[in-house]
């Protein structure tokens, strides 16, 4: 096995690949407030609970030779609840507030991408060949998810906006990055991460949308009744995702081999 082979460990940048990425994040939104607010553990506590699964499962993902669907987006949920706990610590706790916390979370995010970029010359993440690029993509992930629930509750709480008028905003902009992707010649890679790093506010928007009471601007579903939706809509579109590999695996297999 080539080290290019070993270390093609991601899923193919889809349509399916988007949804899959905005149900996860989501459920690591209302999944972080479940543990820490509704069963009332608290943002430190709840911090390293999700930071020790987010460990476990990077863990066996850098130890995973080939891309397996559950594993890999169970390392993305890991990101967004340990995100989400980590952030509102910040925020909340130590009392740095979310405009605060943002900056500190995008200028940590940036050095991350910069340092990246120096040492493996791309940040492509389909050319990641290397474990030291599977490092700073997971590193890259985590803060931007954590950055996330901060700008999401920024949005939400200081700008005035609410949890509608945040989602909205934030799916024009992932709109015009769509449309840039198509009709301009703006680097893929650029436009990659910008809708990465925007999906998750749009996670924590969302998910403050289906978990808040209505006189609050909310669905009014809770963090428990949110968070059962979403992970069966996750385990439903990974599953997929796993038979439709499968499938595709079964076909590119010479004819013999099947019959074996």
């Amino acid at each position: 096995m080539n080290e290019e082979h070993r270390y093609s460990k991601v899923p193919e940048i889809t349509f399916l690949f988007w949804i899959t990425k905005i149900c996860a994040t989501t459920l690591g939104e209302t999944g972080g407030d479940l543990l820490s607010m509704t069963l009332n553990v608290g943002y430190a506590i709840s911090s390293l609970i999700f930071f020790g699964f987010f460990a476990v499962t990077v863990t066996g993902q850098l130890l995973s030779k080939k891309y397996i669907p559950a594993l890999y987006w169970s390392v993305i949920v890991a990101t967004s609840t340990a995100g989400t706990t980590m952030s509102d610590y910040m925020d909340r706790t130590l009392g740095l507030g979310y405009a605060t916390g943002s900056l500190i979370l995008v200028s940590l995010l940036i050095i991350v991408l910069s340092l990246w970029r120096f040492t493996e010359k791309s940040l492509s993440v389909m050319e990641i060949k290397t474990r030291r690029g599977e490092l700073f993509y997971w590193t890259a992930i985590l803060f931007s998810n954590t950055l996330g629930t901060a700008l999401g509750d920024f949005l939400a709480d200081s700008s005035g906006l609410g949890f509608a008028g945040s989602a909205i905003l934030i799916s024009s902009v992932l709109l015009l990055v769509v449309l840039a992707h198509y009709f301009t010649k703006i680097s893929a890679v650029l436009l990659f991460w910008i809708a990465f790093v925007l999906t998750r506010p749009f996670g924590a928007t969302f998910g403050d949308l289906l978990t808040k009471p209505h006189d609050k601007g909310g669905l009014g579903y809770g963090t428990q009744g949110a968070s059962l939706i979403l992970f069966l809509l996750l385990v439903l579109l990974v599953t997929y995702e796993t038979i439709k590999r499968h499938r595709r695996f079964m076909a590119d297999r010479p004819e013999h081999d099947r019959r074996i």
